[in-house]
């Protein structure tokens, strides 16, 4: 109902490129931990940055299901490099484009589009997490300049070599015991700004996690992203959009991990036959394929009602809840028909199992989706 031929003929491209690219370095790069320049340049290249963005700043002007499919796609195979696209075009892009006077498009998004730059959006911090609001890091106006002072973590793409910025969301002023929240630019170069990569992760290990540090940092007026006291509006909408992009990392890490285990089930032999001939493994893989489906026609669902103008914040709470869970559901049977082979590294299934695992956490956990979700319910 929502796939179109040109939305087959992206996916296809996606995932050759998916499958004679990434497939081979992913367990490699999640081995080192080595963020992978090149292909980040690639699926520049590829279009796969700016996906929605208009071509008048570089971007290539498809619809939101485009996007959601090639992250879809990419998650298939690797969940880090499915990350840094997602968060690139939702969260690092998507602020900018959607909020950012003409002045700060032009500037700022043609080389967000071509892999060659990346963005991120700097939201959670050490205390405030599902408690946004927590949020302590601090901007005051002085002088024309923006004085920014506090610390943000778990930020994707905020310090690899080719980050040229990150959004960030501030307190600007209180009013009431109420505070202000408003999001301001900030390059990567500013003095006063630093940016630490986080090391050890049991997952996305092959993507850039990191700490924002500001000291300071001193940025122009202008350096304002939409209207002073709108960050709270622009952080919602900037998550609304963004729990697709997720939703559909989950959906396509549950698409790889059960053609992993329908794969190695017809392989395995116990008993003198393949384990996919036993009814309690064909069982499994039945209400694994089930999953998946049910997940792709929620997710396009919210996406079709977002590019066709009606509200789909209910529905993107329902995809992101679902598709991070059936992704733990499908992984966790994948590595049981597995079974001990799963549990090694020399298994790709062991990197899904690791991977899925942020999902139900990332961008509104699943705790924060159902809140969203009940508040809905119970209005309408």
């Amino acid at each position: 109902m929502y796939e179109q031929e040109e939305h087959r003929l992206l996916r296809n491209t996606v995932r050759e490129f998916a499958e004679e690219e990434i497939r081979p370095r992913a367990k490699d790069l999640d081995d080192k931990e080595e963020f992978a320049y090149d292909l980040t340049k690639k699926m520049g290249e590829l279009g796969l940055f700016g996906v929605v963005v208009s071509p008048e700043y570089g971007g290539q002007g498809m619809d939101y299901l485009s996007y959601i499919i090639a992250v879809e796609e990419l998650a298939r195979i690797d969940g880090s490099q499915a990350a840094t696209v997602a968060a690139h075009n939702s969260l690092g892009i998507g602020p900018l484009y959607y909020h950012g006077t003409e002045a700060q498009k032009q500037k700022y998004i043609p080389p967000l589009c071509t892999g060659n730059g990346l963005w991120s959006f700097g939201l959670t911090e050490p205390e405030a997490g599902s408690d946004s609001r927590g949020t302590k890091t601090n901007a005051r106006l002085e002088d024309g300049k923006w004085i920014i002072n506090g610390s943000k973590i778990f930020i994707t793409n905020g310090a690899t070599e080719i980050t040229l910025g990150s959004t960030v969301q501030a307190v600007t002023g209180e009013e009431d015991g109420r505070k202000e929240f408003s999001t301001i630019i900030v390059d990567q170069n500013t003095p006063g700004f630093t940016a630490r990569t986080m090391k050890e992760k049991m997952m996305w290990r092959a993507s850039n996690t990191s700490e924002l540090y500001f000291d300071d940092c001193t940025v122009p007026e202008d350096h304002l992203l939409g209207e002073r006291g709108d960050g709270s509006h622009i952080m919602l909408q900037t998550l609304d959009d963004g729990r697709l992009s997720i939703a559909a990392m989950g959906l396509g890490l549950a698409q790889g991990a059960y053609e992993l285990a329908l794969e190695y089930s017809k392989q395995r032999r116990q008993f003198g036959k393949p384990i996919s001939k036993f009814q309690v493994i064909a069982f499994k893989l039945a209400d694994m394929a089930t999953k998946v489906e049910l997940g792709r026609n929620l997710l396009y669902k919210a996406c079709w009602l977002k590019q066709t103008g009606q509200q789909f914040a209910k529905l993107s709470a329902m995809a992101k809840l679902y598709c991070s869970e059936i992704a733990r559901e499908v992984a966790d049977e994948a590595v049981q028909i597995h079974g001990g082979y799963g549990l090694m590294k020399e298994y790709d299934i062991e990197r899904f199992y690791r991977d899925q695992r942020l999902l139900q956490i990332g961008e509104g956990t699943s705790e924060i989706q159902r809140l969203v979700i009940s508040r809905y319910i119970l209005t309408e």
